[in-house]
């Protein structure tokens, strides 16, 4: 008959103690990642500014319409932001309009859904995404817009100006700009807009064109966000 002493009793006591919290521990990294839980309770609002019939700009050498793009990079915000835990709520998620059906009034009923959309699911904050145009083809440069008279979205658009101006080819440092626009005012909730780029000018609309492109853009935003976060 084998027998164990009291110390090898202990030592293997204290060796199982030791394995079974270790499994617990990787259990539970396993079903909550480091990172997710911090930002569980916050909701991020992200807002594909046109669709359906109203395409938005439309690129001068591409002839994409700014509604796609706007789209693709919501996505590609929603995918970063719902890796790292965050809650997220888009306006829309297809190429089609917030409007119904398309009568004179549409403008204003897709406007109305997206406050509708807003108020409802009551973010954190509200990111709309748009892409920019104008008549000289020498403009370039990510532009951000923030709700009057509010400091959290003049602080959240600060930073995300910052990081856009980090990765723009325009020559110069874009300030972030006061905006009175609907998406802006229609709730209390901290909102800008980003106007990621100009698609009047070349060398900007063939980068906002492509995935990679894209991508910075979305991490750009999103790396604001989180300072955003760590400041508020």
């Amino acid at each position: 008959m084998f027998f164990l002493s009291r110390s090898k009793i202990v030592i293997i006591s204290v060796l199982l103690a030791c394995t079974f919290t270790t499994l617990f521990c990787l259990s539970a990294l396993k079903n909550n990642p480091v990172g997710k839980a911090e930002y569980s309770d916050v909701k991020i609002l992200l807002d594909a500014g046109h669709g359906g019939i109203d395409g938005g700009v439309v690129g001068t050498y591409s002839k994409v319409k700014e509604s796609k793009l706007n789209l693709s990079v919501v996505k590609k915000l929603e995918k970063i932001f719902f890796s790292a835990g965050f809650d997220v709520v888009l306006t829309r998620s297809t190429d089609a309009g917030l409007y119904g059906v398309a009568t004179s009034s549409r403008k204003k009923k897709d406007m109305l859904k997206r406050k509708e959309i807003i108020l409802e699911s009551n973010p954190t904050l509200v990111i709309s995404i748009h892409m920019n145009k104008f008549s000289s083809a020498n403009r370039s440069g990510g532009q951000v817009f923030f709700k009057e008279n509010d400091e959290k979205s003049k602080l959240l658009a600060s930073l995300i100006q910052t990081n856009l101006n980090l990765i723009s080819i325009s020559k110069r440092d874009f300030s972030p700009l006061q905006g009175d626009y609907y998406i802006l005012n229609c709730s209390n909730i901290p909102s800008v807009i980003c106007e990621c780029g100009f698609l009047s000018n070349r060398e900007e609309e063939m980068l906002l064109i492509t995935d990679e492109y894209q991508h910075k853009l979305a991490q750009s935003i999103f790396d604001a966000v989180i300072k955003y976060l760590s400041l508020i």
